[in-house]
């Protein structure tokens, strides 16, 4: 006789859709038990301590397999970690010396099929419709729009064992020449009165009231893209995420929680159906799909009409061929470019780089300059208040609220002003705010369009192309791969968002986590960028432990020795268990 469970894949502990930052952040966070997150400065210097005088001082018992994990070294690879620690347990001379960093790891290096059985840790699997490595859609974005620079701070990114990682990274491997200082944002302070009254009002911050204090000077650098990228790949070597296998280039396009009594008749799992028909099976699902899968276009484009436009998204080569034939043959050309936030800014650039004769800049509102997407009053020596009322609103309209005030639509940086500036003064762009398209006419025998816009544009040429850079849109009700969650285990949405528990879970009965953009309405308006993507993945580890019951099959005396080390609860407790 068959068994017919062995005709199913396996039941994993998580099943992650995404594999792009936010997918990545919870992945590493799932196997890093000591996150920085969790720890002050003097107690990272008290692991060091213990660490380097290990075995020499009556210590609590520190020689436990979860805890000897904090003996790893920062930038080691999950196998070598592995191997140390082996090694370590009959002699520790060579490296006494040493200052172990606070990076953690999981008991046993992958095989390619531990990949997703998870042996020794939880057993993870990730699917991408993009590709079969992490942060492929990302990087390749960022290739394709030559883009060179991270609008976000040293302190953005998905490391969960160092808030400081990416700084110290870029020491280790001796390139601070990949770094940008974010200029006006740091050193002037606001005077005490305007403090009291900006924090009296709750209104977005403008970009010349500077919160950001001088000490923290080394935080306000963004990297290159080149130098994010290696370090990403850094992290995901660490935790032992590029185990062939560990990532399914599949689309899921359902996702069902219910018994099935082939696998597990007495408990719920998640059924994840994919494009091409194939199913996974999994005891939790963390959702990372990033800002949104609906494209927000100004008016709907028609098949033909898609000849001469397409988002930003869809950008695969710039420019379009007809654009750079023409380039080519010394021909004018013109281009628009739809859009008000940096995406936009970063088009114009390059499509005036690339030797398009003119770009008219069309947004619909004023051109709106910021350092970062959100407020520095959520990110400066203040945030700790914006926060708190963040999280201290009684209802989830007033957190929409917050969320819209912090972000008010898209911006550009400061440099794009400059640049744009630069290209508008020698008449390659033409800048029209608070303007919108009122009709088209596309003509597919000269590839060109004929647009009237309100207010009109005076002189306005055919148009040989029109880039959208409109952004995203998420509607949780709208999503496919939710409608059956949506029906079976209907939650509250506002303003597209879902009201999802404090861990980022779907419902406290359904283990479905979301992080990101969808997490807004518990992690605020740095949900959809790199920040928000480590914090939403510290609140999933901390959710996932109390779903799969990590916390209390984990051995006593090593919770107890974690307490300790730690300085938390009562450490004369262990004294109980002691024979006189």
């Amino acid at each position: 006789m068959v068994d017919k469970k062995a005709t199913y894949p396996p039941i994993v502990d998580v099943l992650i859709v995404g594999a792009g930052p936010c997918g990545l952040a919870a992945a590493a966070r799932l196997r890093e038990e000591t996150p920085s997150a969790i720890f002050t400065d003097d107690e990272h210097q008290r692991y060091h301590w213990i660490n380097k005088h290990s075995g020499r001082m009556p210590l609590v018992q520190a020689h436990h397999r979860r805890v000897k994990g904090v003996r790893a070294e920062k930038w080691k690879t999950y196998n070598s970690r592995s191997r140390q620690r082996t090694y370590s347990s009959v002699s520790t001379s060579s490296n006494e010396s040493e200052a172990p960093s606070l990076s953690s790891s999981v008991d046993s290096a992958p095989d390619t099929e531990e990949a997703i059985m998870g042996e020794g840790s939880l057993s993870t699997i990730v699917l991408d419709g993009t590709g079969q490595r992490w942060m492929e859609r990302w990087n390749r974005a960022f290739e394709t729009l030559e883009i060179e620079q991270l609008r976000s701070p040293m302190f953005f990114h998905v490391d969960p064992g160092d808030r400081d990682g990416l700084l110290a990274y870029t020491g280790e491997t001796g390139r601070e020449g990949d770094l940008w200082e974010i200029t006006g944002c740091v050193g002037k302070e606001m005077s005490k009165h305007k403090r009291k009254k900006k924090m009296m009002r709750s209104k977005a911050q403008a970009v010349g009231e500077v919160e950001i204090d001088e000490r923290d000077r080394k935080d306000y650098f963004s990297p290159s893209t080149g130098l994010f990228a290696d370090y990403c790949e850094s992290i995901i070597s660490r935790y032992g995420l590029d185990a062939p296998g560990t990532i399914q280039q599949r689309e899921a396009c359902d996702i069902k929680y219910d018994y099935h009594m082939d696998l597990s008749p007495t408990e719920k799992i998640f059924t994840v159906t994919n494009t091409d028909g194939t199913q996974f099976y999994s005891r939790t699902v963390v959702l990372a799909i990033g800002p949104g899968r609906r494209k927000i276009l100004p008016f709907p484009l028609s098949a033909e009409e898609t000849n001469g436009a397409c988002h930003s998204t869809e950008i695969r080569s710039f420019p379009s061929p007809n654009i750079r034939q023409k380039v080519q043959q010394r021909r004018e050309t013109n281009v628009v470019v739809v859009g008000g936030g940096l995406s936009s800014a970063q088009l114009v650039d390059m499509a005036v780089r690339k030797g398009v004769t003119k770009v008219w800049f069309i947004m619909r509102s004023d051109l709106k300059v910021k350092h970062f997407d959100i407020d520095l009053s959520w990110m400066g020596k203040f945030k700790n208040y914006e926060k708190a009322a963040f999280w201290s609103a009684d209802t989830d309209e007033e957190r929409l609220k917050m969320i819209q005030a912090a972000r008010n639509g898209g911006s550009v940086t400061p440099r794009y002003q400059k640049v744009l500036r630069q290209h508008a003064a020698r008449h390659r762009v033409s800048m029209h705010t608070r303007t919108v398209i009122t009709g088209r006419e596309y003509s597919p025998e000269t590839q060109t369009w004929r647009l009237t816009t309100e207010p009109p544009i005076a002189d306005l040429p055919a148009i040989d192309y029109i880039y959208f850079a409109t952004g995203m849109g998420l509607d949780v009700q709208e999503l496919p791969l939710l409608q059956t969650m949506s029906r079976d285990y209907p939650i509250e949405t506002k303003g597209g968002l879902p009201c999802v528990t404090d861990d980022l879970m779907w419902h406290r009965e359904v283990p479905l986590f979301v992080t990101g953009r969808m997490g807004a309405l518990r992690l605020g308006p740095g949900a959809a960028n790199l920040e928000g993507a480590r914090l939403g993945a510290e609140r999933i580890a901390w959710g996932m432990d109390e779903v799969l019951g990590r916390a209390e099959t984990e051995d006593t005396t090593a919770q107890r020795s974690k307490e300790c080390f730690c300085g938390l609860g009562n450490r004369y407790a262990g004294l109980a268990d002691v024979s006189w």
